[in-house]
């Protein structure tokens, strides 16, 4: 539940080189805003989704840097509520949205991906997830082997408890783990300590049903050192998931955090400190071999996040629940993030009430989110299916305007076979024909360097789509 993964705007605060700067990372949750976008294909009809995230916002308590909508159950609560009727009668409420929404199986591909996100997902009894999934699959359909992620927390499951998830189809695991020191866990506000973390690791590593787990860590804590964070990789990477995700801080506003602290200043790193981090994390994961496939994640072959893929890629999804977003048939819209509107939400949906902003498609804003989530892979931006999409013109100018970034290293060009461009060979394709010949077919950001510069990086880019 951190900033990581997907979509408020990269452009929180842009600087020059050679200033270092951590990207504004994402969130898990889908992107609030509500206009037209595309993928990078952008199919003449809109796709159908294939993927579906369910919010469960149950907390037993908000974090200090925490700003999603969620329902704090209270300190006192048991690990497992069960009998909690906050949480049931919000499912009860989430059903009926799921029954209510404009698809069926006939209509529509069956989902690839579920991710339960929230919240701590793992406070949910295991009958209602299943009675999530069954009415997800009684929508839309499910295909034979869907990745189905959910987020727990240490402390809120046994190993029972995640035998049950996986009899249910669970497959994929989200630990949140966010740090290996007693007194960072503590800065943060978190429910768990140290103990439950290791009691987590070790029930999610015993559990032999499950191969694909993702761990998750925070840096540029209040007082986290260097020292600290490497501890928190070494500890990580002992632990042997097949993937995790490295969030940097973001300090928002109407937060405990908040209220607190200025970011870079005193008893937060400073952003030199804060690059540091990262470029430590990259060398570390991928030493231990994890590939860095996008700015916050890193996995072992074969382990990527299917659903983030959708984020990524820009693709369509379903989203259900308290604050959600959903991306179908072109348009962004999000529930409200307030339970009792919410609630009043779903009886105008069930009776057809509810009216989405209607927004003309604006091929701007198609390219811009093309270019933002594709520079946040590895796999980078295909120039070619862009210029199909937006003209070769668009694309010649996006490449000179990062001219100087391909110079210095911070932007690497790639043919089809992905093989790099040195700067003069890039240089001779500029000073062809505006389509560049056949052989630029990709740019993509450089690890550590370039993602640290990604804001500044995609503010050019904007500036040229968008002047």
């Amino acid at each position: 539940m951190l900033r990581s993964t997907f979509f408020p705007l990269l452009l929180s605060r842009p600087f020059p080189l050679p200033q270092p700067f951590i990207p504004r990372i994402y969130t898990r949750h889908p992107p609030t805003v509500c206009r037209i976008s595309s993928s990078a294909i952008t199919p003449s009809t809109p796709l159908s989704p294939t993927s579906a995230y369910v919010h469960l916002p149950f907390c037993r308590k908000r974090c200090h840097y925490c700003d999603f909508p969620i329902v704090a159950l209270g300190s006192s609560t048991p690990h497992h509520p069960d009998t909690d009727p906050r949480i049931s009668n919000y499912v009860q409420v989430l059903l009926r949205e799921i029954a209510a929404s404009k698809a069926s199986p006939n209509e529509h591909p069956p989902l690839e991906t579920v991710f339960f996100g929230g919240g701590t997902p793992s406070l949910v009894p295991p009958s209602l997830i299943s009675s999530i999934l069954d009415a997800l699959k009684a929508k839309f359909g499910m295909c034979e082997s869907p990745e189905v992620s959910i987020e727990m927390d240490p402390g809120t499951f046994d190993s029972e408890r995640l035998e049950r998830l996986l009899e249910l189809g669970v497959n994929r695991v989200s630990l949140g783990v966010q740090a290996f020191q007693e007194e960072l866990l503590r800065a943060c506000g978190r429910a768990h300590g140290l103990k439950e973390v290791h009691e987590a690791i070790e029930i999610v590593s015993a559990c032999s049903g499950l191969r694909n787990w993702s761990m998750d860590l925070i840096s540029s804590l209040p007082l986290q050192t260097q020292d600290m964070w490497v501890e928190s990789l070494r500890c990580t990477i002992a632990s042997r998931p097949t993937h995790v995700s490295i969030y940097d801080l973001q300090v928002e506003q109407g937060t405990k955090f908040g209220q607190l602290y200025s970011p870079g200043e005193f008893p937060l790193p400073t952003e030199i400190q804060s690059a540091s981090f990262y470029r430590i994390a990259s060398q570390m994961l991928s030493d231990a071999g994890y590939n860095h496939y996008e700015i916050s994640s890193y996995c072992k072959d074969g382990y990527e996040c299917k659903h983030n893929f959708t984020y990524w890629l820009n693709k369509p999804f379903y989203g259900f629940g308290l604050g959600s977003a959903s991306y179908t048939n072109g348009v962004r819209f999000s529930r409200p993030r307030r339970l009792k509107e919410y609630i009043e939400w779903v009886q105008k949906l069930e009776v057809g009430a509810v009216q989405h902003e209607d927004i003309s498609i604006d091929i701007k804003d198609m390219a811009t989110d093309v270019v933002m989530l594709s520079l946040r892979t590895a796999r980078g931006l295909d120039l070619r299916s862009f210029a199909r999409s937006f003209g070769k013109r668009m694309v010649h100018s996006l490449c000179q305007a990062l001219r100087p970034y391909v110079k210095t290293g911070h932007v690497l060009v790639m043919d089809g076979d992905r093989n790099l461009f040195s700067y003069n060979e890039f240089e001779l394709k500029m000073g062809e024909e505006e389509e560049m010949g056949d052989g630029v077919a990709f740019i993509r950001l450089s690890d550590p360097d370039g993602f640290l510069l990604s804001n500044e990086l995609i503010s050019i880019a904007f500036g040229v789509i968008s002047p």
